[in-house]
């Protein structure tokens, strides 16, 4: 039996843990300080969410390919988490957001007072949405 060599091409290095890991903390310590839905920390969400988002379309960090229709394959895993939270945050807020529905945001509210559990939140949020960056 002959083995073949397998070449595997490595992440570039700004792709690599040892160089996201302290940037997502870094990004997630001042996103972190903000208190929640004013317009600096909207700005700065959507800046760095639109970063993301622009490496993503660019193609940077995966492999092309496309679905029938012109969609690419990684669209689903970007629609289908937004589609679920959409389905049940809608859901809650049209019976009225109250304390038998409440949405996910009112839920959220009393964690999210703490500066460390935001920084720690926006820190998931941001290794999430590199993870559907990444596919």
């Amino acid at each position: 039996m002959v083995e073949e060599d397998v070449a595997v091409p490595a992440p570039r290095y700004w792709d690599r843990p040892a160089v996201t890991v302290p940037v997502f903390a870094a990004l997630a310590a001042v996103g972190g300080q903000f208190p929640g839905f004013t317009r600096e920390a909207n700005l700065f969400t959507l800046a760095v969410g639109g970063v993301f988002v622009w490496v993503g379309l660019a193609g940077w960090v995966r492999q092309p390919g496309r679905l029938p229709g012109g969609w690419r394959p990684h669209a689903v895993w970007w629609l289908l988490p937004a589609a679920v939270f959409g389905v049940l945050e809608s859901a809650t807020f049209l019976l009225g957001s109250s304390d038998d529905y409440p949405t996910f945001s009112r839920l959220a509210d009393p964690l999210l007072e703490r500066e460390v559990v935001r920084s720690v939140g926006y820190f998931g949020w941001l290794a999430a949405f590199w993870g559907l960056v990444r596919r």
